[in-house]
């Protein structure tokens, strides 16, 4: 007998290079809980497959996985567009999706783990930071899809508490190349806004960055601030163009706590020295840590039995010890804010040092309320 688990993360498309690195921290989790015995004396086994950044892929790979493969549990999806497009299925089929992205809130599924920041885990700290540290008037700029008009609503209400202004609010095709930035990059140029927040993904961030750079944008004065830039966007551009720009994570690959180092470490064995170890990284591998708890409690992969165990599990993860919160399955993180350095490397600017209860429907949207759950403090 084996633990049959599906896995849904691109490997080619627009989105490829951080969903390589969610399915890098999903496989190197499974290596590790099998070389440990497995789940129960018995191990995990992976079924893969690339859907190529299309939702209509995800959701087709999904019904697949669950059907004719038999699987009751996927880890997988990046894009908001995709998640939208697997849970329906997954809850035709009464399967359990573990979903390791930041994502915009406002959603709830019995069948689906949320082990990626809510808004009050990242937008909330990032624009403190921005609000303190910049000025208040913003441009946005985004690539056209869900996830980055709710982001860009839910940085707007936080931008207005402080009596901020948003000058202009500017999207792009998921695969926009230069050209298309060239209306965004004028507009900047005309506005002179004091922070630019970026919702662009995948392949087009680097693409944006470095028309921002070439255009001669001073990111001291006017960075780029992104939820959805990490070490595996910043890999694909030039260090020039990614110095100066801000983001917020619960995990940076700077991060130098001992499980922090632990994990780091252990990836770049696995996957090279120049591997990006990104935010999503780190969830897709701690959530599958987590799922493993929660099998050999339960005992089985039946959802139903599962959720429980799955709710009452806690992992120290490398950002910190994480778990589930029962009343929206989503997940205690530890938010931080970081900035990128000469070598396109982000040092932590920013880290309030606490664990921070879900509020995916942003029930609280203080800027001076984050929910904070504070059993430890880390300092790292």
């Amino acid at each position: 007998m084996t633990w049959r688990v599906g896995i849904l993360f691109s490997q080619t498309g627009v989105t490829a290079a951080i969903e390589r690195s969610q399915l890098n921290g999903t496989l190197l989790a499974i290596v590790e809980i099998n070389k440990a015995g497995g789940v129960l004396g018995q191990p995990i086994e992976p079924e893969i497959y690339d859907p190529a950044s299309n939702p209509k892929q995800f959701k087709a790979l999904a019904e697949r996985l669950l059907t004719v493969n038999r699987v009751r549990l996927i880890f997988g999806c990046y894009m908001s567009s995709t998640r939208k497009a697997v849970l329906p299925v997954v809850e035709a089929f009464r399967g359990l999706l573990f979903y390791p992205t930041l994502y915009e809130g406002f959603e709830y599924s019995l069948h689906c783990i949320y082990t990626g920041a809510a808004p009050n885990q990242n937008s909330l700290q990032l624009a403190k930071f921005l609000l303190q540290h910049y000025g208040n008037r913003f441009v946005l700029v985004g690539s056209n899809y869900i996830y980055p008009y709710e982001s860009n609503r839910v940085m707007t209400d936080f931008i207005s508490q402080s009596k901020g202004k948003v000058l202009d609010e500017l999207y792009v095709p998921l695969d926009a190349k230069s050209k298309d930035f060239d209306k965004a990059i004028a507009k900047i140029a005309h506005l002179k806004p004091d922070v630019v927040f970026s919702t662009v993904v995948g392949q087009s961030t680097a693409i944006f960055y470095e028309a921002y750079w070439r255009a001669g944008f001073d990111p001291n004065k006017m960075p780029i601030a992104s939820l959805t830039t990490s070490e595996a966007e910043v890999a694909e551009m030039n260090p020039e163009a990614a110095e100066g720009h801000i983001t917020a994570a619960p995990f940076f690959e700077a991060l130098a706590t001992p499980a922090a180092r632990r994990f780091i470490n252990a990836y770049k064995q696995r996957y090279g020295a120049n591997a990006p170890v990104t935010a999503g990284a780190e969830a897709a591998y701690f959530q599958v840590h987590l799922a493993a708890a929660a099998l050999a409690r339960a005992g089985t992969d039946d959802p139903e039995q599962l959720l429980p165990a799955v709710r009452d599990a806690e992992f120290d993860a490398p950002q910190g010890r994480v778990r589930i919160d029962a009343s929206n399955n989503h997940t205690y993180l530890w938010p931080r804010v970081a900035k990128l350095d000469a070598k396109g490397t982000f040092q932590i600017v920013w880290n309030p040092g606490v664990r921070v209860k879900p509020d995916p429907y942003c029930v609280v949207m203080s800027l001076d309320d984050w929910s904070a759950d504070r059993p430890q403090q880390i300092h790292a």
